[in-house]
This record gives C-alpha cells, sequence and structure tokens, in this order.
C-alpha cells in the first residue's frame, strides 16, 4: 500500500490531469458554442432567455369568492370543497363585490 505523501503526489498529479482535460473540453464546447451562434445568427437575449416553464409565471393567491358566517372561513372556489360548504347552494355563501 502506498504511503499517505505518495497517494497526496498522485492527487496532485491527478488534479493536474483533471483540470488541463476540463480546459481543453470547455475550450471545445466554447467553440462549438461560438459555431451555433454564428450560424444562426443568435443574440444574447435568445441564448439566455428563462423558460417559462409548465404554465407560466406563478399566480398569486385567488380572492376570496365564499364566505362562511358561523367560522370567517372563506374559499377562492379553487380546490377541494370545504366541510362547511360542501352539499349546499353555493349562492347563499358568495362575497358580495
Amino acid at each position: 500500500m502506498a504511503s499517505y505523501r505518495e497517494l497526496l503526489k498522485q492527487r496532485e498529479a491527478l488534479q493536474r490531469q483533471i483540470d488541463a482535460a476540463r480546459e481543453q473540453e470547455v475550450a471545445a464546447a466554447l467553440a462549438k458554442v461560438r459555431e451555433i451562434i454564428n450560424e444562426y445568427s443568435l443574440t444574447p437575449e435568445q441564448v439566455f432567455a428563462q423558460s417559462k416553464g409548465k404554465g407560466g409565471p406563478k399566480r398569486g393567491a385567488k380572492p376570496a369568492k365564499y364566505h362562511d358566517p358561523t367560522s370567517g372561513a372563506t374559499w377562492s372556489g379553487m380546490g377541494r370543497e370545504p366541510l362547511w360548504i360542501k352539499g349546499q347552494p353555493r349562492e347563499q355563501f358568495l362575497i358580495d363585490r
């Protein structure tokens, strides 16, 4: 088994190899990227635009549409029905706007 000092020297040599390989691969990747950007006349805004993801930007909470006069609880009408409104006509719980 190698000694501690020998292993440290091996690690340093390996790190130098890793750094050199990374530099070469990064340079090649940048060359490809530049080639594609030039080929399609892309702008920085097009290349680095943030994608909106699924459904676009997040929206805030919906305003309350229904109100329970007994407990004061409210419900926006989205999602699962609360127990205080379940099975009853919703019109009686509507919040006047």
